[in-house]
């Protein structure tokens, strides 16, 4: 990625040209997963994922620091295999669904830390408590799609995060109170035509 950027740079510096804005994404949710996991009791990892959500996304490859990322997930999407289980969640004990609907991230910076590693900052936001949030992402892919013919990327994104800083301090420290969140997708460049 930082041969990609310093290629566009060079060539924008020799023709005179401005570098490009940031570019809309569409995420390919047939092939993305936002997933967790947790440590139950120190004898196993339990594992959920949330099936409903939307992601706002601007890449731009020239300079990745202009990039973006708004993000809502639908807490009542959340599953863990278990219908007991996702019942407990969504209740007041956590997520509190019914009165708090949403989980909503929004970066505030994004700064490439190698040639294909981005940081990605923003306010994370839980019940309506917001906390800062570091997202380490990898991009896996940049470059045109095979089947679609458009310009796409790939994602493997990961963090930590402390479900007591947001409330739900159940059970703490016997099942884990921090939480590991993965998303991998795919994203092609936004159809801008009528």
């Amino acid at each position: 990625m930082i041969r990609l950027a310093a290629s566009a740079l060079a060539l924008s510096l020799l023709t005179g040209t401005a570098l490009a804005e940031p570019v809309a994404y569409d995420f390919d949710k047939s092939h993305a997963n936002l997933s967790f996991s947790y440590n139950h009791l120190g004898y196993s990892t339990t594992d959920g994922r949330f099936g409903s959500w939307e992601g706002k996304l601007l890449v731009d490859k020239d300079a990745p620091e202009n990039s973006s990322i708004e993000f809502t997930i639908d807490v009542d999407s959340l599953d863990t295999f278990w219908a007991d289980r996702d019942k407990h969640f969504k209740s007041p004990d956590f997520f509190d669904a019914e009165k708090f609907p949403k989980v909503t991230f929004k970066s505030t910076k994004v700064e490439q830390t190698g040639e294909n590693e981005l940081e990605v900052t923003g306010d994370l936001t839980i019940k309506d408590i917001t906390k800062p949030a570091t997202l380490n992402v990898t991009v896996t892919t940049l470059g045109e799609h095979p089947m679609a013919k458009k310009e796409a990327a790939g994602f493997a994104v990961s963090t930590v995060v402390k479900r007591s800083d947001y409330g739900m301090d159940m059970y703490v420290p016997y099942v884990g109170d921090e939480v590991t969140v993965t998303f991998h997708a795919e994203s092609l460049k936004a159809d801008t035509t009528n």
